[in-house]
């Protein structure tokens, strides 16, 4: 459930006038959150969803990316908030962890792929080969290349999965998404995947 897209305006979600007013309101988004308030993710959402885009845009130089990110860290927000103590550290700076560890996920993701395909791209050079040695490298190719037009979402799971090599209940507690999403975006994943490469010509069991 996606509660930090809630459009409702709460009538205790007052404007802030005073810096005492607004740690108070923190305290009290924060405490929220622990508790399973999905006003207070909507509360926390609206005041700091800002500021975490600006930092994943900023380290990703991809505004539809900090997108994602934004939304995946109020995500695992939401789904980690037991592991979220308001007395050990503020609400913002517990988003900013997330945040960067989301941020390191992607980079990461972005330095396998194109190691990836580097390292297929000089097998493809090598003099030497012999043409069904080839035919695998392309198709290898074909499939980190399929790989890359998935949406984000189904990509980011499947990548985790085969090259992070990661069950389905390690990737939830990774992305902070629900086990059955997590299946449920690897099934789409793969039949999106298994559909393109038939009209490519190429064998999903290659």
């Amino acid at each position: 459930m996606t509660a930090y897209r809630a459009t409702g305006v709460l009538a205790k979600d007052v404007a802030v006038t005073s810096p005492a007013d607004a740690e108070a309101d923190e305290q009290r988004i924060a405490r929220g959150l622990a508790d399973g308030d999905e006003t207070c993710l909507t509360a926390a959402y609206r005041r700091w969803g800002r500021l975490v885009q600006a930092l994943a845009a900023r380290a990703l130089g991809d505004p539809r990316e900090a997108e994602d990110i934004t939304q995946q860290v109020f995500a695992a927000a939401w789904h980690g908030r037991a592991n979220f103590r308001p007395e050990r550290g503020s609400l913002p700076a517990w988003l900013v962890g997330i945040t960067r560890r989301k941020i390191a996920d992607t980079l990461a993701a972005r330095t396998r792929r194109t190691r990836l395909m580097v390292s297929l791209g000089a097998l493809l050079e090598h003099e030497g080969r012999r043409d069904e040695e080839h035919d695998r490298v392309l198709e290898r190719l074909v499939v980190t290349e399929e790989l890359s037009r998935l949406p984000r979402v189904q990509r980011d799971v499947l990548e985790l999965a085969y090259f992070a090599d990661l069950t389905q209940t390690q990737i939830a507690d990774r992305t902070g998404m629900p086990l059955g999403t997590v299946k449920s975006h690897t099934r789409r994943g793969l039949q999106r995947m298994r559909h393109s490469l038939e009209l490519a010509g190429v064998h999903a069991g290659h």
